[in-house]
């Protein structure tokens, strides 16, 4: 099973660094106390993670950006468009108003025509 520098018990059976005397700790040439050594591989993976990451976040607001601006031009539409909705409302009801009037004097006419015909 291969482990990254990321898993703490990389080493089965092996005394964390944090556990053994100072001069009992491995030291890398050249590298400080506390600091992590890791291979190139690994830090590479890493960096291709990281810059992924970095790619998504990017397109992801972006994406973001974009919905935005799409919903504020719609509630602009819809801004500019309620006075004409709400004129149309009331043209409706006028005309199913006259609708309904026009109809009621067809139906008195026609109870007129038949009361004629008796």
């Amino acid at each position: 099973m291969l482990h990254s520098f990321w898993d703490s018990d990389a080493v089965e059976g092996a005394p964390h660094e944090e556990q053994l005397q100072p001069e009992e700790r491995p030291q890398d040439a050249g590298a400080e106390p506390g600091t992590l050594a890791v291979s190139a591989d690994e830090f590479s993976g890493l960096e291709d993670r990281i810059l992924r990451a970095v790619q998504l976040v990017k397109r992801e607001r972006a994406a973001r950006v974009a919905a935005e601006e799409r919903a504020a031009q719609a509630e602009a539409q819809l801004r500019e468009q309620a006075p004409k909705t709400e004129e149309l409302e009331q043209e409706l009801n006028a005309l199913r108003a006259e609708h309904d009037h026009v109809r009621e004097r067809v139906e008195r006419l026609l109870a007129q025509l038949d009361a004629l015909e008796l």
